[in-house]
């Protein structure tokens, strides 16, 4: 899948990977992707709930070795 920008946010617990990808999306244009890779086990459910509360579209939340990797479509 495409993205048009690309957050690593590995090591990194929660709040963290949700406050960076906040502060990411805030960088796109209506439309643009964001891919977010992160460690934290607890970003599943984190990027769902933030997903609903901000209205941005997550595309997509596979497991890829150990790091899950997010993609969100920015609203």
């Amino acid at each position: 899948m495409n993205f048009d920008k690309d957050l690593d946010a590995r090591g990194l617990n929660c709040p963290l990977p949700i406050i960076k990808t906040k502060k990411a999306l805030n960088d796109l244009t209506t439309g643009q992707v964001l891919r977010v890779t992160s460690t934290d086990s607890g970003s599943i459910k984190d990027m769902e709930a933030f997903a609903k509360q901000t209205g941005n579209e997550l595309l997509s939340s596979v497991q890829e070795g150990g790091a899950y990797v997010f993609m969100l479509k920015k609203k």
